[in-house]
């Protein structure tokens, strides 16, 4: 992980991230094309049927004034990190919890980037 990007509640480096990277896309065949793969990864390995109205613009989960990504919206691990006034998980008593279980299992590398994190601290 290097300074510039920009690492989510859950470990996941949100600048890296397709929708991150779409909201940012200025040609709008390029964007049309970008959503669409989303939307196809999504279903193919998350499971989840968004549609294109569902993609909306992203800053990082983190961002507090900034556009948030609808599926990121109501996420149980993005409620409870900034409740709790986190920068991510890893500066958590609770680190893992049960919260982080699904991400863990689908995205390795968020464990990764947060467990380094905590063996700084």
């Amino acid at each position: 992980m290097t300074s510039t990007e920009i690492l989510s509640y859950c470990g996941l480096i949100c600048s890296n991230c397709p929708i991150y990277l779409a909201g940012r896309e200025q040609d709008e065949q390029k964007k049309a094309i970008l959503i669409t793969e989303i939307i196809h990864t999504c279903r193919d390995f998350y499971g989840i049927d968004y549609k294109e109205v569902d993609i909306t613009t992203c800053d990082g989960c983190t961002s507090l004034e900034g556009r948030i990504f609808s599926g990121c919206v109501n996420c149980k691990i993005r409620e409870c990190c900034s409740t709790k006034g986190h920068q991510n998980c890893a500066y958590c008593n609770e680190y893992p919890c049960v919260n982080l279980t699904e991400t863990f299992k689908n995205e390795e590398t968020a464990k990764l980037h947060l467990d380094q994190i905590r063996s700084h601290l």
